[in-house]
């Protein structure tokens, strides 16, 4: 049997192709010749990544290199920059009886409009307005509209410390709506329909606050809101209801249940 086997792989190596040895061996010649080194392509990697690195520290670019990638770093701009070199007003007139709060409260708000938002800020007393401008040291763009939300909160009736959220959150809204909005109401009816969404010594609107976490205030036929989009809606059914007429009982009652998913929730 060896001797047969033998015989066999003579036979195909007679019988083979002339040329089939040399195609193999020009075969690998060429993988050999293909074959590169890793160690030599890293230290050549290496080798360029600080050429460019010596390059950018001659140039003085303060981009950086992050996995070899170039990641340009740029200074921040200021919000008169980025408007063009201009400069933004706002105006908010102050309602007569808002007159009192706000020369008390003027140093409360004037503190966070200069120092926080970096604003420039007077108070007009021809047009008994609050007046508000960028400068070159206010850098959020979007200053002007918080601190002119901050101010307008205060103007509606709200204290100054839950104005001052509108600078600290950013889903913070304001809603106002006249009682008349909901329903057409005259006479006693409309005084009592404000009575209830009020309730005895404001038990009914300190209610809805604590439960759906926001600020009510009620000015004559006029109801404004602060708090965010989805506390707002719940506040906003509950104060609709009462208007409609629903007795407070049942309002309580819903506000209790909501007051429980909220605390779930969070």
């Amino acid at each position: 049997m060896a001797m047969y086997q033998q015989n066999e792989d003579m036979e195909m190596d007679d019988g083979a192709q002339p040329g089939y040895a040399g195609a193999n061996h020009e075969m690998a010649l060429t993988n050999a010749a293909t074959t590169i080194d890793p160690s030599v392509v890293s230290s050549r990697i290496l080798q360029s990544a600080s050429i460019q690195q010596q390059q950018l520290k001659l140039n003085g670019d303060d981009s950086e290199m992050v996995d070899g990638i170039e990641q340009p770093q740029f200074p921040k701009i200021s919000a008169i920059q980025a408007s063009g070199n201009k400069v933004e007003y706002r105006r908010v007139r102050c309602p007569p009886h808002r007159y009192t709060p706000l020369r008390e409260h003027w140093e409360q708000i004037l503190t966070p409009l200069v120092e926080f938002l970096k604003l420039q800020v007077r108070f007009n007393t021809k047009t008994r307005s609050v007046e508000m401008k960028t400068s070159k040291h206010t850098i959020d763009t979007g200053a002007l509209q918080k601190g002119a939300d901050f101010v307008s909160a205060f103007m509606l009736g709200f204290e100054v410390q839950d104005a001052v959220a509108l600078l600290r959150l950013d889903d913070l809204y304001l809603e106002s709506f006249q009682v008349t909005d909901v329903k057409m109401l005259h006479g006693d009816h409309l005084s009592r329909a404000i009575g209830r969404v009020a309730g005895q010594d404001g038990k009914t609107r300190f209610a809805i606050e604590n439960a759906t976490r926001t600020r009510i205030v009620i000015a004559d036929q006029r109801i404004h809101l602060l708090g965010s989009y989805a506390n707002l809606r719940v506040a906003r059914n509950a104060i609709c209801d009462l208007i409609l007429g629903a007795p407070p009982g049942k309002v309580y009652n819903n506000m209790r249940s909501v007051a429980k998913r909220m605390s779930e929730r969070y």
